[in-house]
């Protein structure tokens, strides 16, 4: 592990710097600070779940080798949903009745949060979503929150890039009818697109599962576009864009933070050079901060880059333990105050505050692939 903190000394306090020999209300002296983490670590979008997982774990173990929180450690529990509907919820249940958890972290998935959201709220345990973007995930109680940017405020980033640097006028979507995410991400593009004076020439569906689209896009390229907008998962998306280039489709393809996966470019090749997404975090940021999370993280996996939901995960830990910091106290309704307070806090995705209804105001980055690579374009402030 390297010796440096990922980030530096300011008035929202650094990760390394939360230890602290405050007393704890709650806790005996050799009692760890429990924390509960539910992700897809298996299954479909296991890539995501394995991600958050690492960015956390390495989060955890920093804090712990500097003496923890509360001069305790803390004890990270983890759940395998196994990227299955429904899991979320028996995992958040088991998290807190059994092992007595005193937070939850998840999910990537705003599906995944939205099941294990209310039983957060009913028991009174504050839970942070490291990267659910769906803005009902917070809507669910006063006790869940996230620290990565909305769907409305990401929808409206990729209309203005779309329409500013792309200078696309007429803008295709293919969006998935079964998961929720696509659908609002669909809405809100498709209105804020139309607002600034641009045309949606035609909108085609497909299932979460699918592998055929070539229906979907000789009718987009029947209609004609300058760009189309695929606010999916990676999987398909890049599915997508590769049967697009074999029909002759030439044009951009733009998504969002579904996209973020090291299976992107796998399965979807040169195909996808000339194509964008938001996301909200990217290695080639040249901040010192994200420089210092990037060396850590590489040292700690095996040389691996971190992407976004590593990045967020790492963010989710940071924000719970300064709370925890901040409250002197792990008790759920205090823990659930000093987080709805958390202002400016510095991390790997930039500085993060919690707003009045606990989501994240903070950048989006636009990525470029190009060159068969994932290149930092720009981040947008909300």
């Amino acid at each position: 592990m390297p010796a440096a903190a990922p980030f530096p000394a300011r008035a929202a306090r650094p990760l390394l710097a939360l230890a602290s020999g405050l007393a704890a209300f709650a806790l005996r002296a050799d009692d760890p600070v429990r924390v509960g983490e539910y992700a897809s670590l298996t299954g479909k979008e296991a890539s995501w779940g394995q991600s958050s997982h690492k960015g956390i774990t390495m989060a955890v173990e920093e804090i712990n080798a500097a003496g923890g929180v509360l001069g305790r450690r803390i004890e990270l529990i983890t759940e395998d949903n196994q990227s299955v509907p429904g899991q979320s919820a028996t995992a958040a249940k088991k998290l807190i009745a059994r092992d007595k958890v005193v937070a939850l972290l998840g999910e990537v998935s705003s599906g995944r949060s939205l099941e294990a959201a209310p039983v957060a709220q009913g028991a009174r345990i504050p839970m942070i979503a490291p990267a659910s973007t769906n803005p009902k995930v917070t809507q669910v109680g006063s006790y869940i929150f996230r620290v990565c940017f909305i769907d409305s405020f990401q929808a409206s980033v990729i209309a203005k890039f779309v329409g500013g640097e792309l200078k696309a006028r007429r803008v295709a979507i293919l969006s998935s009818v079964s998961n929720a995410y696509s659908v609002g991400l669909a809405r809100i593009f498709r209105e804020r697109f139309a607002a600034a004076g641009g045309v949606i020439s035609g909108e085609q569906k497909y299932s979460e599962g699918d592998k055929d689209f070539r229906a979907q896009l000789t009718a987009i390229g029947a209609a004609g576009c300058d760009a189309v907008f695929v606010p999916g998962y990676y999987e398909e998306a890049a599915l997508i864009v590769r049967q697009a280039r074999d029909l002759g489709l030439a044009m951009p393809f733009v998504g969002g933070d579904g996209w973020v996966s090291d299976q992107l470019l796998l399965i979807g090749g040169d195909a996808l050079n000339g194509c964008y997404y938001s996301t909200h975090f990217s290695p080639e940021n040249d901040s010192p901060v994200v420089r210092r999370f990037v060396s850590g993280y590489r040292a700690r996996w095996e040389n691996e880059t971190p992407d976004a939901f590593a990045a967020l995960g790492y963010d989710a830990v940071g924000v719970l333990a300064d709370a925890i910091r901040r409250a002197g106290s792990t008790e759920g309704p205090r823990l659930r105050d000093a987080i709805a307070g958390t202002r400016n806090f510095m991390g790997a995705t930039g500085e993060t505050t919690i707003d009045a209804n606990r989501d994240a105001s903070k950048p989006a980055t636009i990525i470029a692939i190009r060159g068969g690579r994932l290149n930092y374009l720009e981040a947008v402030a909300p």
